[in-house]
């Protein structure tokens, strides 16, 4: 018997001794209330969730997202080497997994069926750019599914299936009313396990990961176990209500290790809702551009605290120009909600139907003022939207989404700042494609030619890669820093690739 166990029993002979002489004991603590069933949960809702494959032709690779901060890319990566993997096909007679050539052309997911015409809910990192995508149901039937549309910012993907006599589907929830605490359940095929059932609690809401990725989004982070393959999955309340969509784990090995990330489910259904509608996403925008309060800002500027976001630059002729923002002013709240950080502003505005009007609450020279501001329009690639819900496969991407990136105008001060003459080089707002973020491509870089043409506007940008197929290889000239070099990149989808 080991010295803890020896402690123990000695402590249960001294209390017995102790109750013999007449010592009272203590009145036994409440038992606990018992943990929730979430039997009727799953028989009721796991009849919608459905198993994504998404395909590739050729040497194609299935898509990834770009991973910062240790979070996995698609469900696809390669496990072969794994030894526990190898322990399950020697010992449990599971069948030898797929050649890493295999995996690379395969991105597998999961989803949920909306409405019982047929729409689906997964991510975008799951299909994006697929040739082929197939969902499998409950009762193991297979069907073809089209891509309605995507947007790679929210990462959403919105896919259409047919079927005859309608489909099960969910009941969707309200997320902003979710609260840290609340016990939340997950359904998805975790390494290809179908309908795998885990739960958990909320660990917070709003948590915005950074300009680095999905900056407008404000995710629900959870410690429900989320790992490859639950992409694109539901995530209930107790309630049996889908409240929001499983995207991303932080994790430095690839597997779970306790912080999820769900995109909410009103901000998906907002992007189905435009998809529907016009096609596409369309993102408020105020042109700023912003970063965090300082320890030295704080001091320098006499502040309380660290909380808002401090203006760094404004573009002109955007909409926080003609409101009379200017460079140092702090942003403390956007139409009444606090600013507590420089990430809490993008989900807000990009959120923000264009044409609302909205009130900026700031500090400038150590007076709050509230300034009115209409919101205008984010730039957008018209190419984003990948298909039409009557095409009979996703359409193959040009121009700047084919490149997997997004451009922006630069105004003359940040040409200044950068030594660039004036009409020279368009800005990066945002990569989300696999091979741009490969090449090394970062937001804030400058494109300065395309094909050794000279561009100087986004529209300039668009007319000189509006051409670019795939299996094209377009050469960049880009300005990173204080430093210019080429870059080729090839349009995904080319049998060379």
């Amino acid at each position: 018997m080991n010295r803890l166990a020896l402690r123990t029993l000695s402590c249960a002979v001294v209390m017995s001794v102790a109750l013999a002489g007449g010592v009272q004991a203590q009145a036994a603590p409440p038992a606990m209330s018992s943990l929730p069933d979430f039997t009727s949960i799953v028989q009721k809702n796991a009849p919608a969730v459905v198993h994504v494959e998404a395909k590739y032709s050729g040497k194609k690779q299935a898509k990834g997202r770009s991973a910062p901060r240790g979070m996995p890319g698609a469900p696809g990566d390669d496990d072969s080497d794994d030894p526990q993997m190898e322990m399950f096909r020697r010992f449990f007679g599971m069948p030898m997994m797929p050649s890493p050539e295999e995996q690379a052309r395969t991105s597998l997911g999961s989803g949920f069926i909306i409405s019982p015409d047929g729409y689906v809910l997964t991510n975008t990192h799951v299909v994006d750019g697929a040739d082929t995508v197939t969902v499998r149901l409950q009762d193991r039937r297979v069907l073809t599914a089209k891509v309605v549309g995507s947007d790679p910012q929210y990462d959403i993907a919105l896919l259409k299936v047919d079927a005859k006599g309608g489909l099960p589907s969910v009941t969707v929830g309200d997320s902003r009313t979710l609260k840290p605490g609340q016990w939340v359940l997950a359904i998805g095929s975790p390494f290809g396990f179908d309908y795998t059932v885990t739960q958990g609690i909320v660990s917070a809401v709003g948590r915005n990961l950074g300009s680095q990725d999905q900056p407008y989004t404000s995710f629900i982070q959870t410690d429900v176990p989320i790992n490859r393959g639950n992409s694109g999955g539901p995530l209930f309340d107790l309630q049996g209500r889908v409240v929001g969509v499983n995207s991303q784990i932080y994790s430095n090995t690839g597997g779970y290790q306790g912080v999820a990330f769900s995109i909410p489910i009103d901000v998906a259904m907002n992007v189905v809702k435009q998809i529907k509608e016009k096609g596409y996403v369309s993102r408020g925008q105020l042109g700023v551009m912003v970063q965090q309060v300082t320890d030295d800002m704080v001091k320098a500027l006499k502040l309380d605290n660290a909380n808002g976001a401090a203006v760094t630059q404004v573009t002109k002729g955007g909409a926080a120009e003609k409101a009379g923002i200017r460079p140092g002013d702090v942003i403390l709240a956007y139409n009444g909600q606090s600013i507590n950080s420089s990430a809490d502003l993008p989900p807000l505005v990009g959120q923000t139907p264009p044409g609302t009007k909205a009130t900026l609450e700031i500090l400038r020279d150590g007076k709050k003022e509230n300034i009115p501001v209409t919101v205008a329009e984010m730039p957008r690639d018209k190419n984003a939207v990948m298909a039409s819900a009557d095409a009979d496969q996703p359409a193959a991407r040009t121009g700047a989404s084919a490149l997997g990136l997004s451009v922006q105008e630069l105004d003359s001060d940040t040409r200044q700042q950068l030594g660039l003459k004036p009409g020279e080089g368009v800005g990066i707002g945002n990569v989300t494609g696999s091979a741009a973020a490969r090449a090394g491509l970062q937001p804030g870089d400058v494109i300065l030619m395309v094909n050794q043409k000279k561009v100087g506007s986004v529209s300039a940008f668009r007319d000189a890669t509006k051409d670019a197929k795939p299996g094209d290889t377009v050469l960049l000239l880009v300005r990173h820093g204080d430093q210019s070099g080429f870059i080729g990149l090839t349009v995904p989808g080319g049998k060379d690739e």
